[in-house]
C-alpha cells in the first residue's frame, strides 16, 4: 500500500502530525507513507521514523495551473492508493480526485464532494488530535498516541559534545527560546516575549539557583535577540543546533525549557523535558496535550504575550 499525506504549515504542524503517522504505520506496518509539505517544513522529518519520502509543494504560494499540473504528475507517477489532505483547499481535493486515488480522506467543508471520506473538523482540541481524527476515514477508531520523535544517534552525540563545550555542570541547565521567525512575524504571529521581561526571569533564577546554567537557543534569525539578551547578562551561554535532530537532543538534556508557542515547544513535549510555554493569541489547549504534567501553558488574559508577567512565569518555575 502507498499512502500520501498533504500537510501544510511549518515544522510545528508536521510534528503535531507525527501521532497520526504513528497510528497509520501501526495499522499498516508494510505501507510506504509519503508526505507533501512546504519547503520550510521538510527538515521536520529528520526525527520521524514513519515516512518513506518527503515531497515539497508551497501550499501558501500563489500557485497557478502549471504548479497544480506539476503536482498532479508527481502524485500520479507514484500511484497512491490512499491520500489524506490536511489542507482545506478545494483545489487539492480536486487534484486527488483527478488522480483516481481510491480512498481520499479530508475534512468536511469546501471541496469535500471530491473526497471519499469527509471527517468533521474539530479545532477546539489538541491539534494533534484534530489531525488524528482523519484516520476515522480508514475505519480506525484508536485514540491519538503521544507525540514521539526518533532522534538520530549522531545528533545525540553532537548534543553531548555541545554540553561539554558550553561547560554545563552536573547541576543542569535551562533552555530559553525567543520566539517567532521573521516569516512568522510577517504573518502576524505574536509570540516574541519582551527581552526586558526575560531579564527579570533570568535574574530571579540566577539568584535562587546560581549553579544552574542558562542557555539561549539561537536560530538563523535570532542574532538581534541573542545580542539583546546578552547585553544585560553576558554570562548567558548560546547554542545553535544546525538541524532539528540536534535541537531535540539539546532540549532533551535540559532541566527546564522556557519558550513561546513554537516548534521547539513540540520537541520539548516529545522528549519529555519539563516545559513552561507562553501563549498570546494562540490557545494553549490546542497546542499542549491534555493532562500533560510536564508541560505547563501560560495563557495571556489579553491575548498579548507581553502581558504575561515575569512573576507568573516564576511561579510556575518554582512551584512545589
Amino acid at each position: 500500500m502507498r499512502i500520501l499525506a498533504l500537510v501544510p504549515g511549518g515544522i510545528g504542524e508536521q510534528l503535531l502530525f507525527f501521532p497520526t503517522l504513528a497510528s497509520l504505520k501501526a495499522q499498516y506496518p508494510h505501507a510506504a507513507i509519503d508526505v507533501i509539505v512546504e519547503p520550510r517544513a521538510k527538515s521536520a522529518y529528520r526525527v520521524c521514523a514513519h515516512v518513506n519520502e518527503v515531497l515539497v509543494f508551497d501550499f501558501k504560494d500563489r500557485n497557478g495551473l502549471a504548479d497544480y499540473l506539476n503536482l498532479l504528475g508527481i502524485i500520479r507517477d507514484r500511484e497512491y492508493e490512499v491520500a489524506l489532505n490536511l489542507s482545506r483547499q478545494w483545489q487539492l481535493n480536486l487534484l486527488l480526485w483527478l488522480n483516481g486515488i481510491p480512498l481520499r480522506v479530508g475534512y468536511q467543508g469546501e471541496g469535500a464532494l471530491f473526497l471519499s471520506q469527509a471527517i468533521p473538523l474539530q479545532t477546539d482540541q489538541y491539534a494533534a488530535v484534530t489531525y488524528h481524527d482523519l484516520i476515522q476515514g480508514f475505519g480506525i477508531q484508536s485514540s491519538c498516541p503521544p507525540l514521539t520523535i526518533n532522534v538520530p544517534k549522531e545528533d545525540i552525540q553532537w548534543a553531548e559534545a555541545e554540553q561539554k563545550r558550553l561547560g554545563l555542570s552536573e547541576s543542569g541547565y535551562v533552555l530559553i527560546h525567543g520566539g517567532a521567525s521573521r516569516l512568522a512575524r510577517l504573518m502576524g504571529a505574536d509570540n516574541l516575549y519582551p527581552v526586558a521581561q526575560w531579564h527579570t526571569v533570568i535574574d530571579d533564577i540566577q539568584r535562587k539557583q546560581p549553579n544552574l546554567s542558562l542557555v539561549l537557543l539561537q536560530g538563523p534569525e535570532d542574532e538581534d535577540w541573542i545580542a539583546a539578551m546578552r547585553r544585560n547578562h553576558p554570562q548567558l551561554r548560546t547554542t545553535q543546533p544546525s538541524d532539528i535532530g540536534k535541537l531535540a537532543a539539546m532540549i532533551a538534556g535540559a532541566n527546564l525549557m522556557l519558550c513561546p508557542d513554537s516548534a521547539p515547544l513540540h520537541l520539548s513535549v516529545a522528549v519529555g523535558t519539563y516545559t513552561i510555554a507562553l501563549f498570546g493569541p494562540t490557545q494553549a489547549a490546542q497546542l499542549i496535550p491534555p493532562h500533560q504534567e510536564r508541560c505547563l501553558g501560560l495563557q495571556s488574559k489579553t491575548n498579548k504575550i507581553a502581558d504575561i508577567l515575569p512573576a507568573e512565569i516564576l511561579a510556575k518555575v518554582w512551584r512545589g
